[in-house]
């Protein structure tokens, strides 16, 4: 069993989580209201701004140059590909970019990107591989998931979003990362494998929380929830 095998039958509890999510299954069935799905995209594009400097780290951390330069085009990717989707899906909800630059993240958010910043500036390449995976690799399983859903792909809304995180593309960098993760663990103690573990749950469990913070278009969770989604 590889590494990531073992990640992938250790997650399965909070994976399964987010599947279920109403935030998620909306999408599926089209029932998700926009303005639940706005606060997402606008969240979302604070994350991916913060996500893509995880990428600039791990130009940093490796040593091989193939693996550096695979990085320095993710942060092309994320910046210049997956954001498209976001800056689409805003301009369909009548959000400029500005807008989206101008918003604060809520505090799930914050908590979430400084989590994996932290274990990613202060750990190993491999650490960092384990904070940030679980975006990339659950974002892929929910998508192949919801692709499954007969008209989901074709929905007016949101079948782009399902048809970017299940295409072939998008698969591909999430194999092109779980190959690296496991090359690396390669020979590692159960204790190291155990704390790469841990970074991974961790993630995880934020990824779920991620989701259901759009859902309720929670900011702090303390303040009254007529809140505006751009704040």
């Amino acid at each position: 069993m590889t590494f990531c095998e073992r990640l992938f039958e250790k997650v399965q509890p909070v994976w399964e989580k987010s599947h279920n999510h109403p935030f998620v299954t909306g999408m599926g069935d089209g029932t998700l209201e926009k303005d639940r799905f706005q606060h997402y995209i606008v969240q979302d594009y604070l994350y991916l701004l913060d996500y893509a400097k995880l990428y600039a780290i791990g130009v940093v951390k490796a040593t091989n140059p193939k693996v550096m330069a695979k990085f320095a085009k993710q942060i092309d990717g994320i910046l210049n590909g997956e954001m498209t989707i976001h800056k689409q899906y805003a301009k369909r909800l009548g959000i400029s970019v500005e807008d989206m630059e101008l918003a604060k993240p809520s505090a799930m958010n914050l908590a979430y990107t400084n989590y994996m910043m932290s274990v990613s500036q202060n750990g190993t390449l491999a650490e960092l591989i384990a904070a940030l995976l679980p975006c990339m690799w659950s974002y892929w399983e929910i998508g192949k998931r919801l692709n499954a859903i007969s008209g989901a792909r074709d929905h007016e809304f949101f079948g782009e979003w399902i048809r970017g995180y299940s295409s072939e593309e998008y698969g591909d960098l999430c194999i092109w990362l779980i190959d690296l993760f496991n090359e690396i663990t390669i020979g590692k103690t159960e204790e190291e494998l155990n704390r790469l573990e841990e970074i991974f749950l961790y993630s995880s469990r934020f990824e779920y929380l991620f989701w259901d913070m759009a859902y309720r278009k929670e900011m702090w969770g303390f303040e009254e929830q007529e809140h505006t989604t751009i704040s």
